[in-house]
């Protein structure tokens, strides 16, 4: 995404004031570059067609969902992950092949499972033993599962978003002899086809080795144990770029060495190359989304603290908080220099509602600027809450020149809609 200033001293994205946008549409709104979305699932493409390997994409929902998102997943080839009876309703809502969809989750519901079964979903990607049986159970007709397995691999990411260590709520143990047993269940069972298995190693992934790792581990117990499949599905979790120092994923060479190393592995081992799937979903929408904000209160503690607040907060920047992740912001309405450190703060009653710790931004800012943070495509909009009831952010996607609403701002309507009188 192409973030400069013009000669004007105004933030724009591919040309286009976000200025404007905010002064038209208000704020918080997050903004989506719409081509860079685009580009991002293209470049996935490219790097595995490379590859001569049979494969698949599928977009984590998880990470930015909406009906023109879906719609946008579907012209652009890839298939689509969703986690729960809601996400899966949006896929359907907006036109999307069922067949293509794969539906994950440690904990799903029997009516989740139900409705899944119901939508004739491509897969289930099975995360315990007892959800083998209620499959087989509520099923009808044979479904394709998928295993998950929990490969005991550590990713050097934060403590909250490794999900491939032993100790972990997701997968079977291929270690204490869960997976083999799931394996076993789900061929006795009368209705459910093992299609493949499944593992992810953590989110914020920059390198290959992790899941090169976990690949050679999971192919040596396949062949071990002389199970044959169709779908090897490696997960996501490729990084994105913050801040300075962050490393986006290189998704041409890192799918390289990725689909290289799988060949060799595979040769080794004399075990057949199955179909290799995918699931970014940050690595497709992080860098593409900026939300804008204004500037309200700013308090000056002499010797202390600066606090710079905005009209956003945990309610729509939630992983400040909850990972203590780093962010940039940016003047939008003008390009003074960077020559202060402040705390950029949001407005919920929460001490911990900070959006940015050590915030570098212009002394210039006043109350009625407008910011912009980098970076917010990604768990932003999707984690977004209601929290002293405040309203949920607008969203557009930006494209050619010209701004498109793709969700609208939450109503104050719509916070009590549910309420009884």
């Amino acid at each position: 995404m192409v973030v400069e200033y013009k000669d004007n001293g105004e933030l724009t994205i591919g040309g286009t004031s976000l200025k404007t946008i905010a002064q038209s549409f208000g704020t918080p709104t997050i903004v989506y570059d719409e081509t860079q979305i685009r580009t991002q699932m293209r470049r996935f493409h490219e790097a595995f067609q490379k590859s001569g390997l049979n494969y698949n994409i599928s977009y984590a929902s998880k990470a930015f969902t909406c009906l023109q998102m879906v719609k946008l997943v579907e012209e652009e080839g890839l298939e689509l992950d969703v986690v729960s009876e809601g996400e899966l309703y949006t896929a359907l809502a907006a036109g999307f092949d069922a067949q293509h969809i794969h539906f994950h989750g440690n904990n799903k519901t029997k009516r989740e499972i139900q409705y899944a079964l119901e939508s004739k979903v491509g897969y289930i990607v099975i995360d315990s033993l007892e959800e083998i049986d209620l499959i087989d159970r509520y099923a009808s007709e044979e479904v394709n599962v998928v295993l998950r397995l929990n490969p005991g691999v550590e990713a050097h990411t934060h403590e909250f978003i490794q999900t491939g260590q032993e100790d972990s709520k997701f997968g079977l143990s291929i270690k204490h002899g869960l997976a083999i047993e799931g394996v076993k269940k789900v061929e006795d069972a009368k209705r459910l086809n093992l299609k493949g298995v499944h593992f992810h190693v953590g989110s914020q992934i920059e390198g290959t080795e992790a899941m090169i790792e976990t690949t050679k581990l999971v192919i040596q117990w396949l062949k071990e144990n002389d199970i044959q499949i169709e779908l090897i599905n490696l997960g996501g979790g490729f990084s994105i770029k913050y801040v300075e120092g962050d490393v986006s994923f290189p998704i041409e060479d890192g799918i390289a060495e990725i689909t290289e190393a799988i060949k060799t592995i595979a040769q080794e081992a004399d075990y057949p190359i199955p179909e290799i799937g995918i699931e970014p979903g940050r690595s497709i929408v992080g860098e593409a989304g900026i939300t804008l904000y204004e500037v309200g209160t700013i308090k000056n503690i002499p010797n202390v603290n600066k606090y710079v607040s905005i009209d956003g907060g945990m309610s729509d920047h939630i992983r400040t908080s909850l990972y203590d992740a780093k962010y940039e912001a940016l003047l939008v309405n003008r390009n003074d220099p960077k020559d202060e450190t402040v705390t950029l703060a949001g407005k919920l009653c929460e001490s911990g509602d900070i959006i940015i710790k050590d915030a570098q931004l212009p002394s210039t800012v006043k109350r009625g600027d407008y910011l912009a943070i980098l970076s917010t495509g990604a768990y932003h909009y999707s984690m977004a809450s209601n929290y002293n009831q405040m309203q949920k952010p607008s969203v557009f996607f930006l494209k050619d020149g010209k701004a498109r609403e793709v969700i609208k701002r939450q109503s104050l309507r719509q916070l009590i809609i549910n309420d009884t009188k």
